[in-house]
């Protein structure tokens, strides 16, 4: 698979993968599947270990993804964001093939096709390597939707969302209580305790930045979506 050095936010469909390289970490965005979700493999530069944001389709490009080659990164974790089926749609294959743990928040996990390994909450620690990723519980999208942080010591935050923050608002809900919920939780976990560069990376479509949707929220609280 191909892979552009040159991180943009954006992918497609059958087309090349996207690497960011920061001092600690990389971050590889992929498009699978139908519903062009988002994958995220993350690696840690010191220790090669690798963590996959959304095991969400096609084990097959994921696998490109990872790498074929003798120094590939191995494969530790798999985390899920939520429990639509979009997102997991490869994970018992790929957690089988590469021997990986898997995640989920416990509000989530009796949907998954296989039991996951560990069990986070708001607040936890994932780690990936000698990174550690903060668990943020963004309720409403689904009851036990999730969102990984990673605070760069010498840059800005990395925000990966799932389907609970998008360009242009929150993700889908399906009544005024569960909008309310996610509004609420995203508003109080993210925006108030997180800088305006601070990069999002959702479970479909192109990232964004905190800074270039909170200008916005009053919009979104008035609509309802």
């Amino acid at each position: 698979m191909d892979v552009l050095e040159d991180y943009a936010g954006h992918v497609a469909p059958d087309g090349p993968a996207a690497r960011r390289t920061l001092d600690a970490l990389t971050i590889t965005k992929v498009s699978v599947g139908p519903m062009d979700n988002n994958a995220y493999l993350l690696v840690c530069r010191a220790t090669n270990e690798a963590l996959l944001v959304d095991a969400a389709a096609d084990p097959v490009r994921l696998s490109d993804v990872v790498g074929h080659s003798l120094d590939r990164p191995r494969l530790k974790t798999v985390v899920t964001t939520h429990q639509h089926a979009d997102h997991w749609g490869a994970l018992g294959a790929v957690a089988g093939a590469n021997g990986a743990n898997t995640v989920a928040h416990p509000a989530d996990a009796g949907v998954l096709p296989i039991p996951p390994d560990f069990l986070v909450e708001h607040g936890d620690t994932v780690r990936v390597g000698e990174v550690a990723l903060e668990v943020v519980h963004l309720r409403g999208h689904t009851p036990g939707s999730i969102a990984l942080l990673y605070r760069d010591p010498n840059g800005h935050p990395h925000l990966f969302t799932g389907d609970s923050l998008f360009p242009g608002g929150v993700g889908r809900t399906t009544s005024p209580e569960t909008f309310t919920s996610l509004f609420t939780d995203v508003v109080e976990r993210v925006f108030d305790v997180l800088p305006d560069d601070t990069w999002v990376y959702p479970g479909h479509g192109d990232d964004t930045t905190l800074g270039a949707e909170r200008p916005h929220l009053d919009e979104w609280r008035s609509r309802g979506w």
